[in-house]
């Protein structure tokens, strides 16, 4: 993470852990964490036989009266209420506040709204969704005029699908890891006023509808929402508690999906080797600028991972009987496991101490001296952060990551694949779950 490396005391995204922090010496940690994901390919190809992740009919409904009040207009009023009071309150610091690392606003976008909304849909849902202020302006206009905001001035196309998303990801980590200056305050105008206009814009032509799949945010926070335990049954909309994974079977194929998840990955992955000391000397040696090695090495790293995911998911398609698109798009949604693994080691350390940063600093959004939130005087607290624990939690959360995929990558592959090539046409995939487990150990400790 570079997008706060003008505030001083900042920490790399991808932690403070370091090889000698490790458990094991790195060549083993790798090791390690490969048998992990190929002991549970085998214990799941024994054990799991048929598909078990339904979010068709999965889950167990929630007591009535909490899903009364969850479904409750009030209460997605006040959520809704809730997204615009933050986007007021950062609107309020982005134009009148300091132009230097006093302001809130760089924490607010990098890592409230970027790495602090992770967590927030594993645990709740796609919560940006209801909080989504540009989604409830939209709303509050159409009203106001007598429309529907699901109804656009024309149909939105199918083959649309997820590619805005796709699109919006890469500007934003773009213009977090590769542009000048990501936490200025005029860099930050542009990009806030650029990404409202498109999307009100957008919104306007096609409807609510377009935020779902258009909207970069709602869909980091709804792909990683499907983890959740907390859902909805799609059979008959009810509100659930169920297994975590199972939503992840409920994400259908569709343009774009594949890309949008790539990049979810790929951009932490170009974040761990953009912190390299080897691509530093990299850059240096070939006398390229900063902003020409970061755009070439952002989409060279997210266009590698396409090509190894399509690479080994066509390849598993051919073996279990399905065409290569059919099978890219399906074995998708195994991806965001691992991505989720990824966020999780290279931002920890990050959220642990930014985001503790982020409160201290907003209260007090104008640089004045105010404690509008009784936080301004506040020290972070490094407990969490210490170098073992950093390094220790990093590697479990890639192994782990990469088991879920395993699991999610498997469950598809029984309720797809004739029983015979099942568990064949799956080590293709294998072998994809095992390249990005070394990958992402070895981009993390890489000197």
């Amino acid at each position: 993470m570079t997008a706060l490396a003008t505030a001083p005391a900042t920490l790399v995204a991808h932690g403070i852990g370091s090889r000698e922090d490790l458990p094991l010496p790195l060549g083993w940690a790798i090791a390690g964490a490969a048998s992990a994901v190929v002991v549970s390919f085998v214990l799941l190809g024994l054990l799991w036989r048929e598909p078990r992740l339904n979010a068709e009919k999965a889950g167990r409904p929630l007591p009535e009266a909490v899903a009364r009040v969850l479904d409750a207009p009030a209460f997605r009023r006040t959520l809704a209420g809730a997204g615009l009071l933050a986007a007021g309150y950062t609107l309020l610091a982005l134009i009148f506040g300091p132009n230097d690392a006093r302001n809130p606003v760089p924490w607010i976008v990098y890592v409230l709204l970027w790495v602090a909304l992770v967590p927030a849909s594993v645990l709740f849902g796609p919560v940006w969704r209801q909080l989504n202020p540009l989604r409830t302006v939209h709303t509050l206009l159409n009203r106001a005029a007598g429309l529907d905001p699901r109804d656009g001035v024309r149909e939105l196309p199918a083959g649309i699908g997820w590619w805005p998303a796709a699109a919006g990801l890469f500007g934003f980590a773009w213009l977090e890891l590769v542009s000048a200056d990501p936490a200025s305050l005029s860099t930050l105008r542009w990009a806030i006023a650029l990404y409202c206009a498109v999307h009100l814009l957008a919104a306007l032509v096609y409807g609510s509808r377009w935020f779902d799949r258009g909207d970069a945010f709602e869909a980091w926070s709804g792909l990683y929402g499907k983890i959740s335990p907390l859902g909805r049954r799609l059979a008959d909309d009810v509100l659930v508690l169920r297994a975590p994974l199972v939503g992840l079977d409920g994400v259908r194929g569709a343009p774009g999906l594949v890309a949008t998840v790539v990049v979810m990955l790929g951009s932490t992955a170009y974040d761990g080797l953009s912190g390299s000391a080897t691509w530093a000397r990299f850059t240096q040696s070939h006398a390229l600028s900063r902003q020409l090695a970061g755009t070439f090495g952002l989409a060279a790293t997210v266009l590698a991972l396409a090509g190894l995911f399509v690479l080994c998911t066509g390849v598993a398609g051919r073996l279990g009987g399905i065409g290569v698109r059919e099978s890219a798009n399906a074995f998708a949604p195994s991806i965001v496991p691992v991505a989720l693994g990824y966020v999780v080691a290279h931002y920890y350390s990050f959220l642990a101490v930014e985001g503790q940063q982020a409160f201290i600093r907003l209260s007090d959004p104008l640089g004045i001296g105010a404690n509008w939130l009784g936080t301004a005087g506040l020290q972070p607290s490094y407990a969490l952060v210490t170098p073992s624990i950093v390094a220790n939690i990093q590697v479990v959360a890639i192994v782990v990551g990469h088991v879920l995929g395993v699991i999610v990558a498997h469950d598809r592959a029984v309720k797809l694949f004739p029983r015979p090539k099942a568990v064949v046409g799956q080590i293709p995939l294998l072998a994809l779950m095992v390249t990005l487990t070394c990958l992402g150990l070895f981009l993390l400790f890489w000197d």
